[in-house]
């Protein structure tokens, strides 16, 4: 098994019995997981590779923000406590942390129904209003969000990726179709260079990477939010519009308005967000992805092609939303 976590030492650690099985879990860009089962029961075992969530501290105190957070009813998956009661393993050097295995499988916004979109809207407004409950106070001075993305700056990048799609042999359909986006992109960049907002509106502790693969369905019901590495302080509607952004984009790239405006208004309704926010959060998103490459960077600066499926419908989708800006604004407002 590539990566093979030491389940040896690690489960000395915790009163988790002795392996039976363990396989990878595919699942997740930038962290490895692996499906654990042992003479005690079935866990899933997370490794923290990502460089910039992996500090053990930090891991530490996100695992007790999960733990305050199933105390008030939110549907998440706290980890196993180790003997020494820690719920993060250093092996190594390397953090790992195990946490009970969620039956459940995984939903996109296209297997959901439009009462369904609604319990998710409400189910992440939930999670924004709980973590200001159980999370510290915001300092005042240490909150502002950072500013929007430079078009300048975007430009360069733009140059600078289009000369590495030329270097890039041998060429293959992924280089044509990056090239073609690229150049859209300027192209509108270059329409609506005057559009670029103002900071972020009011900031609150989000979960700060709700999509599909972050949440296990039980038949209709959502059972768990995983993956809470990126919890932290930010615009919380632009999660909001974020993440709607991902669970109804269709492989063609464009939004199912429909789903949009049952979710967003479950979620005003529920975390308190108001229209107007939520639609100065549609134009921060919008300007996000017009001005954002991470595919592509992944791909042609790291050789790192595991988002490459990603590329064709998220690419679509700022084209297609720049297009569709009033209709847009109005599902989640509306």
């Amino acid at each position: 098994m590539p990566h093979a976590p030491p389940l040896g030492t690690l489960l000395r650690q915790y009163a988790a019995g002795s392996a039976v099985a363990c396989e990878p879990v595919d699942e997740g860009l930038l962290n490895r997981g692996y499906r654990l089962r042992t003479t005690r029961g079935r866990y899933f075992l997370k490794h923290h590779f990502d460089p910039e969530t992996a500090d053990p501290t930090a891991i530490e105190r996100r695992h007790r923000a999960t733990q305050r957070l199933a105390d008030l009813g939110v549907p998440v998956a706290p980890p196993v406590a180790a003997r020494d009661g820690r719920t993060v393993a250093v092996v190594g050097g390397h953090a790992y942390a195990l946490h009970p295995w969620v039956e459940g499988r995984h939903r996109h916004g296209g297997q959901l129904s439009a009462e369904q979109c609604g319990r998710l809207g409400a189910l992440l407004g939930v999670v924004h209003a709980s973590l200001e409950r159980v999370m510290p106070a915001q300092r005042r001075g240490r909150t502002e969000p950072p500013p929007s993305a430079d078009p300048t700056a975007t430009f360069a990048l733009i140059d600078d990726l289009l000369a590495r799609v030329r270097r890039h042999r041998p060429a293959d359909s992924f280089d044509e179709l990056a090239r073609h986006r690229l150049r859209e992109r300027r192209v509108l960049l270059e329409r609506h260079a005057d559009r670029r907002p103002p900071r972020g509106g009011s900031v609150g502790w989000v979960h700060g990477d709700f999509h599909p693969f972050n949440l296990l369905y039980q038949g209709d019901a959502p059972a768990a939010i995983v993956d809470w590495d990126r919890l932290g302080i930010q615009p919380r509607a632009e999660e909001a519009v974020r993440a709607a952004a991902i669970f109804f984009v269709r492989p063609v790239g464009t939004l199912d308005l429909p789903k949009v405006r049952a979710y967003a208004r479950a979620y005003r309704r529920t975390a308190g967000a108001t229209p107007s926010q939520l639609a100065a959060a549609v134009h921060r998103v919008w300007w996000e992805r017009l001005n954002d490459f991470w595919m592509l960077r992944w791909h042609y600066e790291r050789g790192d092609t595991r988002a490459d499926p990603q590329f064709p419908a998220a690419s679509a989708l700022a084209v297609w939303w720049t297009r569709e800006y009033d209709a847009v604004c109005e599902a989640f407002s509306g």
